[in-house]
C-alpha cells in the first residue's frame, strides 16, 4: 500500500522531499480515438486506470492548437498511424499578418476544454492533471508545411512573423487561464523542436520564443504545476532552466539523446529542480523484452534519487510499445 496520494507524492518531489517510492508517468497517443472530446477522454481515462500513473499528461491530438486557424487533417482510424495533414494556414510570409486571436470558445479549443473538464470530473481528485500546450513558436511551426519555412520567415521578415506570434500568444494566454478553470493543475508546456540549435540560435529563441512563452506561463497562475518539456536534440534546456519566470515545477527532455544533458548531470544543472525522464522511449522501452526492462528500471532507480527524479520517457511513447513493458516499470516503483 502506498503511503501517499499521487498529488502528495508529486508535491513532495517538487519540494525536494523524499516520498515513499519513485513516482512515474508515461504518455502516448490514441490516434483512433482523438477525433472527439469523448473519445480522447475515454482513451486517457482508460490508460490511467490501467497504469495508475502519478500524474496524467493529457496527450490530446497534437494539432488542436491551430485547427481554428484553418489547419486541416484527415483523421486516422488506426491506433498506430498519425492523422494526415492536408491544409496549412500559412503559405506565404504575408499570411502571418492575417492571423487574428481566437477565443477559447472556438470549436477546437472549446472541444479540448471539454476534454479537460470531463477527465477532471471522472478522475481521482488526488491525481495531478497536466494539459499539453505548445509554446507560441511551436504552434507557429505547425502552421507551415515544413519547419524550414518558418525559419526562413523569421530571418527574412521577422516583423511579419511577430504579428502572427502576437495573435497566437493572445489566444493561448486566455486559453491557459481557461484550462486551469476547466480543472487542469498546470501545463505540459512543450517547445517541440524550436528550443534547439538544430533550428535556431539561442539569441533567436530569446527573441522569438521566450517573451511569448512567459506570457502564456503567467496566465496559468503561480500555483500551477507546470512541466517544461524541451524537445529534440541539441536543446536549450540549461538556458531555459535558468529563466525562473518559466515557473517550471518539473523539467522533461530526452536525456538518452547524446546531444542533450545527461540525467546524472541534471541534479546540478537544474539547480535543485525535479525532473521527469530516464527511459529510452524509442530504444529499449520499445524493443526490449520485459526482463530487460525490469533490469534497466532497477539500474535507473539505483543510480538516481526518488526525491528528484520522476521516472518517465524523454518524449511521447510510441503506441506500439508493449504494454507489458510499461506494467513492469509501474510494478517496480
Amino acid at each position: 500500500m502506498d503511503k501517499y496520494s499521487h498529488r502528495e507524492r508529486i508535491q513532495m518531489i517538487i519540494a525536494g522531499e523524499t516520498p515513499d517510492r519513485f513516482a512515474a508517468s508515461f504518455w502516448r497517443h490514441f490516434f483512433h480515438m482523438e477525433h472527439t472530446a469523448e473519445g480522447t477522454a475515454e482513451a486517457m481515462l482508460a490508460y490511467q486506470k490501467e497504469f495508475d500513473w502519478d500524474f496524467m499528461k493529457l496527450n490530446t491530438r497534437a494539432d488542436y492548437h491551430q485547427e481554428d486557424w484553418g489547419f486541416e487533417q484527415k483523421w486516422s482510424h488506426d491506433e498506430f498511424k498519425k492523422h494526415a495533414k492536408t491544409k496549412f494556414p500559412i503559405e506565404t510570409v504575408d499570411d502571418w499578418t492575417k492571423l487574428t486571436p481566437n477565443d477559447p470558445t472556438a470549436p477546437s479549443l472549446a472541444e479540448h476544454l471539454k476534454v479537460v473538464s470531463m477527465i477532471r470530473k471522472k478522475s481521482d481528485p488526488e491525481l495531478p492533471i497536466l494539459m499539453t500546450l505548445f509554446t507560441p513558436l511551436a504552434i507557429a511551426g505547425r502552421m507551415v508545411k515544413d519547419r524550414k519555412i518558418l525559419v526562413e520567415h523569421l530571418r527574412d521578415a521577422p516583423e511579419k512573423v511577430a504579428k502572427g506570434l502576437r495573435a497566437i500568444t493572445d489566444t493561448f494566454v486566455k486559453y491557459a487561464s481557461e484550462l486551469r478553470n476547466a480543472g487542469a493543475d498546470g501545463l505540459f508546456f512543450a517547445t517541440l523542436q524550436w528550443a534547439s540549435s538544430d533550428l535556431l540560435t539561442w539569441e533567436e529563441y530569446q527573441k522569438f520564443g521566450v517573451p511569448y512563452d512567459l506570457e502564456v506561463v503567467r496566465a496559468a497562475e503561480s500555483d500551477a504545476i507546470n512541466l517544461l518539456h524541451v524537445c529534440a536534440g541539441y536543446n536549450y534546456l540549461k538556458e531555459l532552466s535558468a529563466i525562473r519566470e518559466y515557473n517550471a515545477s518539473l523539467y522533461n527532455w530526452d536525456a538518452c539523446d547524446p546531444t542533450n544533458l545527461p540525467l546524472d548531470q541534471a541534479y546540478e544543472a537544474l539547480d535543485g529542480k525535479a525532473f521527469v525522464g530516464g527511459i529510452d522511449q524509442s530504444g529499449w522501452l520499445l524493443r526490449s523484452e520485459a526482463e530487460e526492462v525490469a533490469y534497466l528500471t532497477d539500474v535507473l532507480k539505483d543510480k538516481h534519487r526518488k526525491n528528484r527524479l520522476i521516472i518517465g520517457p524523454g518524449c511521447v511513447v510510441e503506441p506500439e510499445t508493449p504494454s507489458e513493458n510499461l506494467h513492469i516499470i509501474r510494478e517496480r516503483l
